[in-house]
Parts: structure tokens; C-alpha cells; sequence
């Protein structure tokens, strides 16, 4: 593709006000409990995004070895992380809602009921006739409960990881040179405008708006492709109403969906064509590093970020080495593999031995 492999939804980035307390809350209701690093560090290479200073920080990479993209859980430590004034509403620009993937959605919707968690009484079915739900954490980010089926293993869990995003946007062609294009979500599953029961509960659920599902029709592929799976990318569009942008006033790492990042392969080869389509590197560790990797903690590679037209942040890794069995120092250097293979399953499995108990 273009001369660069996508692997899949590395990451969803989650702002938040304290690590331990978010974490707890993703391993208990979503699974995410393989940790991959957790570094405490200053971002001195996101200038562009934090207005112009460094800022220290706190992160924790984890995931669900079920299948799916993990959760970037990012504190500011160094500043007062700065909250949304007004809640998000159908018609802001930016990521709305983070998708997780399900094996069931009336049984995940039945099993947090039983936990006593705020969701709805009843699931509801999208404009593809499929099954879907809305529920919110305790800091008011707004996930999306989808069914899929394509899972790396069976842990008993109901759900796994991070299976794309909905993204408000003005303008939907103008974005899908970014979401199709780039990102490869070419395949419209619907393209529909009208009032929609699904999201009658959103703050502008009300209003009309225009929505767009894409998946990919070529899969993934590359090293984490079988753990990280496929995804979907929905955009959301309210031509009558013009929302905020959702990080307007704030930086990145303030809570809320900070970027959507993609594990990913041929930086060079990335970044020209997204030059090609008017969609420059914002952040490029690669050309301020000199090509050497970036030291990520337990992990290392080169990462880059672009905005689409209405400053939303996509991210991309290029991940060089990351932990196997860190107890006995075992890093692999994926510089040395065929990028375009997946990693065989026994070393996929090893991720387990990250798992953190709650």
C-alpha cells in the first residue's frame, strides 16, 4: 500500500487525570492488562502540540491479548491536566467515541448491567442493522460496544481492545482523503443523513447529521496484525450544526481521545505520500532523531503525527524493539523480520507474561 505496511490500531491515547485509577477501570471493564511499557519521561519531541515547551509526563501502553488496539493512558505531570468545559456533542470535531470490540453485544451489555455500571437499558441497532451500545467511563469519554469477529485468542473476557473510532468531522470527503486514502478505510459500509435512533441519547442526538462507515477492503497486515485485528473508522458530519472542536483551548495528553495511532512499517515512504495528499508530518522523531530510534521507554522505534483537516491527530509507530520477556531482557528487533508477516503466534502468546494483576 503506497509503499508503506499498516498493522493495525496500535493504540487509542486517553488523556486522563491519574494513571492507576484509568488503568483499573480499562483492565476491569475492557481486559486491558497486558502491559507493554509504562515510562515515566518528558515529551520534548510534540512541541507543535504542547504549546511549544516540553511536558512531563506519565504513560502506560496496555492491551487486551484478546484482539484489538490497546489504550495509551497519558497524565500530564508537570501541569494541571485541563478538562473539556462543555460535553461533547453530535457535531463537534474530533474523536467522539472510542469503538471496543465484542464477541456478544447483548451479553457485554447484560454483564456490565450486572456490575451495577451506567448503561443502557436496552441495545440499539446502528444503520447497518447490526446491534450496538453507548456507555461512558467515569471521566465521561464515550465508548462504543460493536461486534466483531475476529479474535487472536480466547481469554473468557467479553470484550477486546480498541476497534477504531467515531470522528467528527465538517466535511467527509475532505477527511476521507486522510481516513480512506491514507489509512486505507476505502470500503463504505453506509453513507447515510437523517435523525437515528442509535444516538438519540448524544447530547445533538437530535439533529441531523450525516454518517459514514468505512472498513478496509484489504486487511491488515504486518508484525501485530493477528493480535491487533481489523477496525472500522465512522465520520460523523452535522452540515446544519457547527460544533467545537473538541481540543480547542486544550493540548494533547489533556483528558479526552488524544490520537488515534497505527503500528505501521516505511516511515520514509509514509510521510512522502502523505505530503503528496497535503497532509505533512506535524511531529517527525525520524528526521529529528536522524534516522536513529527513539527511545520510548521499553520499547523503541520512530513515531510521527499528522492532523486531518480539522486538526484531529493521527499517529503512527514504527516500532523497532519491544519486550517479549522482559524479566530475562528478551527484546525483539522487528528491523530484522519480513515487515509484511505477522509474528508467529508463539511469540504473540508470550505478551501474556506482561500481564499485570488488578
Amino acid at each position: 500500500m503506497k509503499g508503506y505496511i499498516l498493522s493495525g490500531i496500535q493504540q487509542m491515547g486517553i488523556g486522563v487525570t491519574n494513571v492507576a485509577e484509568a488503568w483499573k477501570w480499562y483492565i476491569d471493564q475492557f481486559g486491558m492488562d497486558c502491559r507493554i511499557f509504562e515510562d515515566e519521561a518528558v515529551a520534548k519531541l510534540m512541541l507543535p502540540h504542547t504549546e511549544g515547551l516540553p511536558r512531563s509526563r506519565y504513560a502506560v501502553l496496555a492491551l487486551n491479548l484478546q484482539s484489538g488496539g490497546g489504550f495509551e493512558i497519558w497524565q500530564h505531570t508537570g501541569r494541571e491536566p485541563l478538562k473539556i468545559k462543555e460535553e461533547i456533542r453530535l457535531g463537534d470535531l474530533g474523536i467522539i467515541a472510542c469503538k471496543i470490540k465484542a464477541h456478544n453485544v447483548l451479553q457485554t451489555l447484560k454483564i456490565f448491567q450486572d456490575k451495577g455500571l451506567v448503561v443502557p437499558v436496552e441495545a440499539v441497532r446502528d444503520p447497518s442493522d447490526k446491534m450496538t451500545f453507548y456507555m461512558k467511563d467515569p471521566y465521561g469519554n464515550i465508548f462504543q460496544i460493536v461486534e466483531a469477529d475476529d479474535w487472536f485468542r480466547d481469554e473468557k473476557k467479553n470484550t477486546g481492545g480498541s476497534y477504531g473510532a467515531i470522528i467528527g468531522v465538517s466535511d467527509v470527503e475532505k477527511a476521507r482523503v486522510v481516513y480512506s486514502d491514507i489509512l486505507g478505510y476505502d470500503k463504505v459500509i453506509y453513507d447515510t443523513t437523517g435523525v437515528f435512533n442509535d444516538l438519540s441519547d448524544f447530547p445533538g442526538g437530535n439533529n441531523e447529521c450525516r454518517r459514514v462507515l468505512l472498513r478496509r477492503s484489504e486487511p491488515f497486515t504486518g508484525a501485530f496484525c493477528k493480535v491487533l485485528g481489523q477496525s472500522e473508522i465512522e465520520l460523523i458530519s452535522t452540515p446544519g450544526v457547527k460544533g467545537k472542536k473538541i481540543y480547542e483551548g486544550r493540548m494533547w495528553g489533556d483528558p479526552g481521545f488524544i490520537h488515534l495511532c497505527y503500528d505501521m512499517n516505511g516511515m520514509d515512504n509514509l510521510r512522502s505520500f502523505c505530503e503528496s495528499k497535503g497532509f505533512p508530518f506535524t511531529v517527525d522523531t525520524k528526521k529529528s532523531q536522524e534516522g536513529n530510534s527513539f527511545d520510548m521507554g521499553e520499547a523503541a522505534g520512530h513515531f510521527s503525527y499528522l492532523k486531518d483537516p480539522d486538526g484531529t491527530l493521527i499517529e503512527f509507530v514504527e516500532t523497532h524493539k519491544v519486550p517479549i520477556l522482559k524479566k530475562i531482557g528478551w527484546y525483539l528487533d522487528l528491523r530484522k523480520r519480513d515487515p509484511h508477516k505477522s509474528l508467529p503466534d508463539w511469540i504473540l502468546n508470550t505478551l501474556m507474561f506482561s500481564r499485570v494483576k488488578n
